[in-house]
């Protein structure tokens, strides 16, 4: 079985929620949330939304809940607030949201760091998950990382085209019951 994006299958832009969480940057020195963004562009998608929040859980919390409330956010992607200390509260904010975890994304998004930074990929502790039909990512902050999480993990899987499956088809499933 072939992986990757199969050209003959239709694209389909879905809208797509950016969320940087620091405590240093601004919207003019913000560069990995605008490197996500111009990102998500180039590929195709929306901007649905996006903010810059410091690292506090309940102001994270609040605006990651009001994007998956939202039905037009198709997805919610964060970068910042994944590392270890005191500061870094993206996971703890995030994951209580999640009705499921997707273990996979933080393995591979490790694989794919590894090969980047070495073992400083410990540092990081990546998740996603789903919430109200909602994917939601949580990348590290740096610029490497927003490449590595965007370029060679979530791009492919919110691409209609990617084969053999790929997030974006199973959007009309994802609440079933």
């Amino acid at each position: 079985m072939s992986f990757g994006i199969d050209e003959t299958r239709d694209f389909k832009s879905i809208n797509i929620a950016v969320l940087t969480v620091s405590d240093t940057r601004t919207e003019e020195n913000d560069t990995s949330g605008a490197l996500l963004a111009s990102r998500i562009l180039e590929a195709g998608h929306n901007i649905g939304d996006r903010a810059l929040l410091r690292d506090d859980i309940s102001d994270i919390r609040r605006q990651v809940k009001e994007w998956i409330d939202n039905p037009k956010i198709d997805a919610i992607i964060s970068t910042g607030g994944t590392g270890l200390t005191g500061r870094d509260v993206t996971v703890e904010a995030v994951t209580p949201l999640f009705e499921k975890t997707i273990d996979g994304f933080s393995v591979i998004f490790h694989m794919v760091s590894f090969k980047t930074v070495g073992l400083s990929t410990l540092q990081s502790r990546a998740v996603a998950g789903l919430a109200n039909s909602t994917f939601i990512f949580a990348l590290p902050g740096s610029n490497g990382a927003v490449k590595d999480g965007w370029d060679k993990v979530i791009k492919a899987q919110l691409d209609s085209r990617h084969r053999p499956c790929n997030m974006v088809e199973l959007m009309p499933r994802l609440g079933e019951t």
